[in-house]
């Protein structure tokens, strides 16, 4: 290694040598030129590079290296002038020299493309013969390059040679009258070979990527700074214009006459084509320049109209989920876009479309015609004989529930449609997301009734949807109506439509599984808190305490040896009156500032109330007792005698009301009847309760244990009521249900007004104890900042008025919780 690196070595001839005389130069010059000249035409088998090296050593050693170097420039100039120029424009066919229009370039392609082809190929044989040529003057001119440009006034006789290159052959005209360039001419070509390319055709890419190594190779001046390269001053800046114009154009053309699908496709394989090019036929520096060029010209300019197309835009990808196509318009938005604003709004727009569609097809349904009370049990009973028994046993669902039902599941799958779009097309963008959730959250609150449907939902599921499923489904409806939950701004509305509905649950035994109820109980806490489910976890603890008691009291009448043998067997619930919503245990038929007088219970039953209630206050003393008949169920044993002396036994499983009502025909004697009228008298049941009641006991045909004159669906005060002796059922325990008991359907105006009227009330007082929580801490605020604090504090379960947050904080003033301590501007203090 050592021996090798001895003889890179630049060694001076011995000294001897220079003993060469002045008048040397030419003769010595005259040989070197001769050999120079030998090796641009490929003759330099015989010369002695030694030999050469030595000439021009010796012309450098007598002091002549400066006229050497000048000498060598003039020759080189002059094989450029007269030999290589001349092969080059030899190439150049008149076809290359007409300026032409895309379109007319490519009727003429293949002539001009084969002429294109010849040019470049003479260009780059000249380019590499002189680059061959100008290595083997590099090394016969070592020394004098060492000498002359060692203190940097002169560049390199090879830099030297790049440059003449550049300016004799490349910057020199193709004719002699004419201005028109070989560099022109070049680029010209170049330009239009990758047109042909971008138009579908086959080009020779290694032409025009020796040509381009050779504009990497030259530059405009001798320092030969990167940014000076001829590729970097010349052909970018022209290739760059015209894939401007063309991007332009072709922008332009796909709109008009491609949908959205295409124009994204065509997009997209654009970038890809560019980017090779860039690799494999131009240069790496321009990959980023030119998807500039095609993002701002393509994509940019044309994103907008292209997701708004009719007919195939965004909203077409989206009804008819086709996600790979919109996950390329997402890319390509997100190029030119962070915010991806066109793609953004147009989802966001169509989510709200389809959202409103929703609500709109839910009024329709709950805007049909809904069967009268008592219809709907006469329809069941006029239906089709061969039914399972589940069936049968199913009650039927007004139409309004229906919609409730049919609203949520249709919003539920619009979520699942979204977010397997978010995923899979969008890229599980956040931006997206939080505008997909905010569209939900628009139009599901724009629906009035979201939170009592929402409730409904949950209240269907839990007494009949989740049986049969597993747990891991019955975790995914509950996970799912949680999502919907997160949607909806006023939840304490939801919490209180969702108590009604588990009220009726807990208390007529129809939750499929206690453990479902409780574990949506825990998700609806981790979603809303805490304080959400306070009074719901309160109801279950009251279910469980009554659990005890209801043991505890059978154990005292067993232990008091009653002597009653036939005494009733007594299931109670005592329920806390402030976490339950008695509203819904009182009849809605009363009137409002009207007292209902307490119903009249039968003596067999009177005697146990009392009973229980000497237990119950001897062990809390100082409680109250209110007795709700309207929730409660019995089962009594019924013994029918036919006309022929045969004897039907059955039990009856009838609401508590119908039971007290059941029970007065057992003092009527055969063959009488007990009016409406009279049945209200003795009883005192609301008439709304007892109208239900009679239409289940009397109209359908399934469950007619009484018999009514006249026979109608309407029950009327003059309608008489007769024991049903001929009563036949094919089964031995039978389940007469009450018909439209409203517990599971959705409420009327009237009942809608009742529970704004309370949410009103309830709002005030949540209202009033976020101010005085918030001065208590504070002390002193302005108007602004307080109304500001409270609509936050109260946001997470409803949206606060603003006028009652103002009547409130007057309120607080004018009963001395919060004194007015400035009017400029409006400042309230805390009075402790």
């Amino acid at each position: 290694m050592a021996a090798m690196r001895a003889r890179q070595k630049i060694r001076a001839p011995r000294r001897g040598l220079a003993a060469s005389k002045p008048d040397d130069f030419d003769s010595i010059w005259a040989t070197l030129a001769a050999s120079l000249r030998e090796i641009h035409t490929k003759n330099a088998s015989t010369l002695s590079f030694e030999e050469l090296y030595r000439q021009a050593y010796r012309i450098v050693l007598i002091s002549r290296g400066e006229e050497l170097y000048e000498n060598v420039k003039q020759l080189e100039k002059k094989w450029l002038c007269s030999e290589v120029q001349k092969q080059v424009t030899a190439a150049i066919s008149p076809s290359l020299l007409l300026e032409q229009e895309p379109a007319d370039a490519q009727d003429q392609s293949n002539e001009r493309r084969a002429a294109g082809e010849r040019f470049l190929n003479a260009l780059k044989s000249a380019w590499e013969d002189h680059q061959l040529c100008m290595g083997m003057f590099t090394d016969v001119l070592m020394y004098m390059d060492r000498v002359v440009s060692s203190d940097h006034r002169n560049p390199s006789i090879y830099v030297v040679s790049m440059a003449l290159f550049r300016d004799n052959v490349l910057r020199s005209p193709v004719r002699p009258d004419s201005t028109t360039t070989i560099a022109d001419v070049l680029e010209s070509t170049v330009l239009f070979m990758i047109q042909l390319e971008r138009a579908g055709h086959q080009i020779e890419r290694p032409f025009i990527r020796h040509c381009i190594y050779m504009l990497e190779g030259l530059y405009e001046t001798v320092t030969e700074e990167d940014s000076s390269k001829l590729y970097l001053t010349t052909f970018e800046p022209a290739f760059l214009k015209a894939s401007q114009a063309f991007y332009q154009a072709e922008g332009r053309r796909l709109v008009e006459m491609a949908d959205a699908a295409t124009f994204c496709r065509h997009a997209s394989n654009r970038l890809k084509e560019e980017e090779e090019r860039c690799r494999y036929t131009l240069c790496s520096y321009t990959e980023p320049k030119i998807k500039e060029v095609l993002d701002e010209e393509l994509i940019r300019k044309n994103i907008a109209e292209v997701i708004n197309l009719e007919g195939s835009g965004a909203k077409e990808m989206l009804d008819h989920d086709r996600l790979d196509v919109l996950r390329n318009v997402y890319e390509l938005n997100a190029r030119v876009d962070k915010k991806k604003t066109a793609l953004t709004n147009a989802v966001q727009k169509r989510v709200y479309e389809m959202g409103r569609e929703i609500n709109a097809a839910s009024f329709a349904v709950s805007q049909n015609t809904a069967p009268k009370p008592g219809e709907k049990e006469v329809a069941a009973a006029g239906g089709e004989k061969k039914a399972g028994r589940d069936k049968e046993k199913e009650k039927p669902v007004n139409q309004q529930t229906i919609a409730a039902i049919q609203w949520v599941d249709a919003v539920l799958g619009l979520k699942k449609k979204f977010d397997n779009i978010w995923e899979k097309s969008l890229l599980s963008d956040q931006g997206m997301q939080t505008s997909i959730t905010t569209s939900f959250s628009d139009f599901i609150n724009m629906n009035s009734r979201s939170s009592e449907y929402l409730s409904l939902f949950f209240d269907e599921n839990l007494k009949k949807g989740i049986k049969g499923k597993t747990d891991s489904e019955v975790d995914a409806l509950l996970d799912n109506g949680i999502t919907l939950l997160r949607y909806i701004k006023d939840k304490d509305l939801f919490e209180t439509y969702y108590k009604k509905h588990l009220s009726r649950r807990l208390l007529m035994k129809r939750s499929v599984s206690m453990d479902a109820e409780r574990q949506m109980i825990s998700k609806m806490k981790m979603e809303v808190g805490n304080q959400f489910t306070q009074r719901i976890e309160h109801m279950f603890k009251d279910m469980t305490i009554s659990e005890d008691l209801a043991t505890s009291y059978k154990e005292h009448i067993a232990q008091s040896g009653d002597p009653d043998q036939k005494r009733a067997e007594l299931e109670i619930h005592v329920l806390t009156s402030t976490m339950w919503p008695m509203e819904i245990m009182a009849s809605s038929s009363t009137k409002e500032g009207m007292v209902q007088l307490p119903c009249i219970f039968p003596r067999e039953v009177e005697s146990l109330k009392h009973s229980f209630e000497q237990f119950y206050l001897s062990k809390h003393n100082g409680r109250k007792l209110s007795w709700q008949p309207s929730m409660g169920t019995a089962d009594l044993r019924a013994t029918f005698t036919r006309a022929n002396g045969k004897v039907a036994r059955h039990e009856l499983n009838v609401s508590t009301y119908a039971m007290i009502i059941l029970l007065l025909f057992n003092e009527v004697p055969t063959g009488e009847s007990l009016t409406y009228e009279e049945i209200q008298a003795r009883t005192r049941i609301p008439d709304h309760d007892l109208i239900r009641n009679l239409q289940s006991l009397a109209v359908a045909s399934k469950t007619r244990v009484l018999k009514k004159e006249p026979m109608s669906k309407d029950v009327k005060p003059t309608d008489r009521f007769f024991y049903n002796a001929d009563f036949t059922s094919m089964f031995t325990k039978v389940r007469i249900g009450v018909v439209s008991g409203g517990g599971n359907k959705v409420e009327n105006s009237d009942q809608r007004r009742e529970t704004e009227k309370k949410m009103d009330e309830e709002r005030g007082g949540t209202i009033e104890a976020a101010i005085v929580r918030i001065m208590k801490q504070r002390k002193r605020l302005v108007h602004a900042q307080l109304m500001t604090e409270v609509l936050t504090q109260l946001s997470s379960r409803f949206v606060p008025d603003v006028n009652m947050v103002k009547k409130r904080i007057e309120s607080l003033i004018d009963r001395e919780y919060l004194e007015r301590v400035a009017e400029e501007p409006p400042t309230y203090g805390y009075i402790a």
